[in-house]
């Protein structure tokens, strides 16, 4: 099938039934990337729910939050899940520090990037191997770029199908289901955190704060990691 003809199909169903759909079609080779951000949490309770066999994972970059790990665990236990979990390469970040130090990060957008490739970019390549489907928990109005994300894309970079069940959702939309269904989210939401990633790039927001204002904050502009920008 086409792009064009896959999207088709799933621009007329709810997320549930597309889920369903692309389980049906190509099995074991879809797969959910989760930051156990909100919606990636409901994608998950929906998958677990549905018993699709669509492999959820997501990648430890080894700067998470205390609070990030206890709600991995948290999401195994009460989703019935089996989150698959990837490591950035030991050696990549071993030759980080040792030539820039720990904190590189903070010196420029380029040295920041850096290191997003080494923990987060090149973890997302081996996870999506063997993959035909990648699917995303992201919407439009997390942030500038993502506000032309589309339902379905192809991603160049790792040659899949990338399905964007909630691109067209809202924020409130989401944390409805959320509560309905008391799934479990981060607990760090409740303190301020709008967008969760890696603990020394990450800080709370005030109220009139756009949603990734908190991630790497002390850059003006530049609001990505690398995961979800897309050469094509």
């Amino acid at each position: 099938m086409t792009i064009q003809e896959i999207e088709d199909e799933l621009s007329v169903l709810h997320p549930i039934k597309g889920l369903t759909w692309l389980n049906d079609k190509f099995g074991d080779t879809v797969k959910l990337s989760t930051a156990l951000g909100p919606e990636a949490q409901l994608l998950a309770y929906w998958i677990s729910n549905q018993q699709l066999n669509t492999e959820i994972f997501t990648i430890d970059t080894g700067r998470l939050f205390q609070e990030t790990y206890d709600l991995l665990d948290e999401t195994n236990w009460r989703l019935k899940t089996n989150i698959k979990v990837y490591f950035p390469d030991a050696p990549s970040v071993e030759n980080l520090i040792s030539a820039k130090g720990p904190n590189s990060f903070y010196n420029s957008i380029d040295d920041r990037l850096e290191c997003c490739k080494i923990r987060k970019v090149n973890p997302l390549k081996k996870a999506l191997k063997e993959a035909n489907v990648w699917i995303t928990g992201l919407r439009a109005d997390q942030s500038h770029a993502r506000q032309f994300g589309k339902l379905i894309e192809w991603n160049e970079t790792h040659q899949v199908i990338k399905y964007n069940p909630l691109i067209h959702w809202t924020q409130e939309e989401v944390m409805e289901q959320i509560q309905a269904h008391q799934i479990p989210v981060n607990k760090l939401l409740k303190k301020g955190f709008k967008s969760i990633g890696c603990q020394p790039c990450t800080r709370a927001v005030a109220e009139n704060e756009g949603n990734r204002a908190g991630r790497w904050w002390w850059e003006e502009s530049h609001k990505e990691c690398g995961l979800h920008l897309n050469p094509a």
